[in-house]
């Protein structure tokens, strides 16, 4: 999949600095690449749920964001993308020290484009990455 913008990894990283929501959680780009992103979000507990699990919304928002980036990767100059819709599947509690939301474009059209992002969390330096959930997502190119 090729990018239609040549300009779209600093476009990309401009549009993820303007989001406020990520500063608020403390989320940060690590990896911008034609249709893929990576979000990664440090734990900090209040972010968390009663059971001191991150909570199901912040992973889920994550999840969404790197989806709606790895479409913007593909889309032309002058777009924007919105969520259309999506699903997710918490696959389990959300427990570490990093958490890691990877997605990746599976179809990419002119206006829809299907995304797929699994969300993995650490522990520790050497941690394995463990999944904690999916999503998949339809993701709407606006053209101005």
């Amino acid at each position: 999949m090729q990018p239609l913008n040549p300009a779209f990894a600093d476009e990309v990283r401009s549009s993820f600095s303007a989001q406020s929501v990520m500063t608020l959680l403390g989320a940060r780009l690590s990896k911008v690449q034609p249709a893929q992103i990576v979000i990664e979000l440090p734990y900090r507990p209040e972010l968390t749920q009663q059971h001191g699990y991150l909570h199901a919304g912040i992973v889920t928002t994550i999840a969404d964001s790197a989806c709606g980036y790895a479409a913007y990767t593909l889309m032309p100059p002058n777009s924007q993308v919105l969520s259309v819709e999506f699903k997710v599947n918490l696959l389990r509690p959300a427990k570490g020290d990093l958490f890691r939301a990877q997605a990746d474009v599976i179809k990419a059209g002119k206006t829809l484009t299907v995304v797929r992002a699994d969300v993995t969390a650490t522990t520790g330096l050497n941690g394995n990455a463990i999944l904690v959930a999916t999503m998949l997502a339809t993701i709407i190119c606006i053209r101005s």
